[in-house]
């Protein structure tokens, strides 16, 4: 579904959608032929002076091995079983934080806490996304541990708090399978979606083969099914699918159906399935609990929606009144798209949106992936209590309409958004700024980390 706003303004919403027992992946629509917006055209002048910053565009390459596992490499997590309550996608994200932390640390989130302690006012027992997980792993709302707040029992107590927080998120594009492979030979497992057509390890399935343990599925079923990735085998025969995959390839994956499914709760999804690769998310940087003292933030819904100017390129601002005589260490926000750069700054003092009209960008950087990014400042900037300041970002992600993630209330999720607990701005050209809780009905996905000035 997409809504047009006034002044020329586009938002691409993205939805939930739940299946039974398992989750869907929220769809981006994209439908280029209803789009009549009007493009705002940047002033030469201001073209000229965002890009004076210079910007490392250097790309993550390395070879990488024709197979690999994390079962050899002492990072697969212990396979866990969901049972018969729908959490497949709380299973699939917090084992893909797990495998980050290992082979160091070896620890048991609670898929529960995640769960009922998200912020999208959904019963349990509806289903999910791993964009649910994203957004309360990055608003430090979780993990948990499972000690604390155990499996299945239909309780999940309050006032648990993180005992980790995820800095970085990244999210493969579809079917990048360069970038997922990568992303798990550096940091750790990919969570992907499938679609399965059948929910039990005792159902009989046309696309899962038994013996060999592997599934193909090459159908237009949207998917039904989170899954862990956690190697690679890219010559695992074509023949040992049910179907018959058009070549070699595989993808070694983890379930939660528990260990009675696969080998050991373990199968190999062809590289020709139609839906493995497509949507992914992996926890990239994963930090202990006193890295910050403070996290700003008005999204707790995460990236549910997009704005911009039919341009690859718009500013947005968050503004925030610092709870105590604080230093703003870094930012956190969204790359919507791959090769995307941005430009970035702080205005202390903050009194009226005019004033956004003449920030200096003092801060670029490139991000070659598109997902959830802490990015330090360079020079901690010193608020005082009470003081109100404003997070600039400038960002531009090529072939984007809409670069700008929000937290939007659609009709999907519009219970679960509340507006009222944030302050930002968009802008087209630096010079003129819209209040976009009141004209897009939606939150910046815009966060600031900040510790005590030190003594």
């Amino acid at each position: 579904m997409r809504k047009m706003l006034r002044r020329g303004f586009l938002i691409l919403v993205v939805t939930i959608i739940c299946a039974a027992g398992v989750e869907k992946r929220m769809q981006r629509i994209e439908d280029e032929g209803v789009l009549s917006v009007v493009k705002i055209v940047i002033p030469e002048e201001i073209e000229n002076e965002i890009h004076l910053l210079a910007i490392d565009r250097t790309k993550e390459e390395i070879e990488l091995p024709p197979a690999f596992d994390y079962r050899k490499e002492g990072r697969a997590p212990v396979v866990r079983d969901q049972s018969l309550f729908e959490t497949c996608w709380a299973f699939a994200s917090l084992t893909a934080l797990e495998t980050t932390l290992l082979p160091k640390e070896s620890l048991d989130f609670s898929r529960d806490h995640l769960s009922y302690h998200n912020s999208f006012a959904m019963a349990p027992d509806e289903g999910g996304s791993y964009i649910m997980s994203v957004a309360y792993l990055t608003a430090w709302q979780g993990p948990v541990l499972e000690e604390d707040d155990p499996y299945g029992d239909h309780i999940s107590p309050d006032g648990l708090e993180a005992v980790k927080h995820v800095q970085e998120v990244r999210m493969p594009a579809d079917k990048d399978y360069q970038a997922v492979k990568q992303t798990i030979y550096l940091y750790g497992g990919v969570e992907s979606s499938l679609y399965v057509d059948f929910s039990d390890p005792r159902e009989k399935s046309e696309y899962f083969n038994r013996t060999n343990f592997s599934y193909c599925y090459e159908g237009t079923e949207l998917p039904n099914h989170d899954v862990v990735i956690i190697g690679w085998d890219d010559e695992y025969p074509a023949e040992n699918f049910n179907t018959g995959a058009p070549g070699n390839g595989a993808f070694i994956c983890q379930n939660s159906w528990g260990t009675a499914f696969g080998d050991e709760g373990i199968f190999y999804v062809s590289y020709y399935d139609t839906n493995i690769g497509k949507y992914n998310a992996a926890f990239t940087r994963v930090e202990d609990v006193n890295n910050y003292d403070t996290l700003y933030q008005s999204d707790l819904c995460g990236w549910c929606g997009q704005v911009g100017y039919n341009s690859d390129k718009a500013s947005f601002a968050n503004i925030y009144e610092a709870t105590e005589d604080q230093q703003l260490e870094a930012f956190g926000f969204y790359a919507t798209g791959g090769d995307t750069e941005y430009r970035l700054t702080v205005k202390t003092d903050f009194t009226d949106k005019e004033e956004l009209s003449k920030i200096e960008y003092v801060q670029a950087g490139y991000l070659q992936y598109p997902g959830f990014y802490t990015i330090e400042l360079e020079t901690p900037v010193a608020v005082k209590e009470g003081e109100r300041f404003a997070a600039v970002v400038e960002i531009q992600t090529p072939e984007a309409v809409c670069p700008i993630a929000v937290e939007y209330a659609s009709e999907e999720i519009g219970k679960a958004v509340y507006l009222g607990d944030g302050e930002g701005y968009i802008s087209a050209d630096n010079r003129h700024w819209e209040h976009v809780e009141e004209e897009q009905s939606s939150n910046l996905c815009l966060k600031v980390y900040a510790s005590a000035e030190p003594e």
